[in-house]
């Protein structure tokens, strides 16, 4: 059996501390040199939603709503169409004060998916005439929306910014169908 040098139990915890200082001065020189956004902005890709709101136009069963017209500081970040889920439609954009505001639309039971895409915002009572339509406003804890419904469908306006910012979201739909 071999016999264990007195001392060895000092080199190696010394060396396992001199050994976590060189890692954590090569850490810190990589962090120096090495370019990274400390700005804390929005890191939010703007989406192209052409081909989509194309697909959904000629797939849905109802006029599909898409803004026109809206400054170049309306931030589109998220669509999807989903066939299957009721004929689901989400246009997401962030407004020019970074808050979100949503397109949702779909066919189906309209109190469930209002519920479900306000977040449980629940109606005032009051409406606002917007392109000729009577919508409802909603108010909520964390959204509030504006809800249009039409025969087969029904579409929310909804997100964090204010009235005024989901009223000109609603103000910018334009809601058609495309033949195929």
């Amino acid at each position: 059996m071999g016999r264990v040098a007195a001392g060895n139990g000092k080199k190696s915890v010394g060396s396992l501390v001199l050994s976590l200082g060189v890692c954590v001065v090569a850490a810190g020189v990589i962090y120096l040199f090495v370019p990274h956004d400390d700005s804390g902005g929005s890191q939010v890709k703007r989406v192209d939603y052409k081909v989509e709101l194309s697909t959904a136009r000629r797939a849905a069963p109802y006029p599909v709503a898409a803004p026109t017209g809206l400054s170049h500081d309306w931030k589109p970040t998220s669509v999807r169409y989903q066939g299957t889920a009721n004929d689901g439609w989400h246009l997401g954009y962030l407004d020019p004060e970074g808050q979100y505001v949503a397109v949702e639309q779909a066919t189906g039971r309209a109190k469930g998916f209002i519920n479900k895409v306000s977040q449980g915002a629940s109606a005032t009572g009051r409406t606002e005439r917007i392109g000729g339509e009577t919508w409802e406003r909603y108010k909520g804890e964390k959204y509030d929306a504006l809800v249009l419904k039409q025969k087969g469908s029904t579409t929310v306006v909804t997100g964090t910014a204010d009235f005024a910012q989901l009223r000109k979201m609603a103000e910018a739909l334009e809601m058609k169908r495309e033949k195929l």
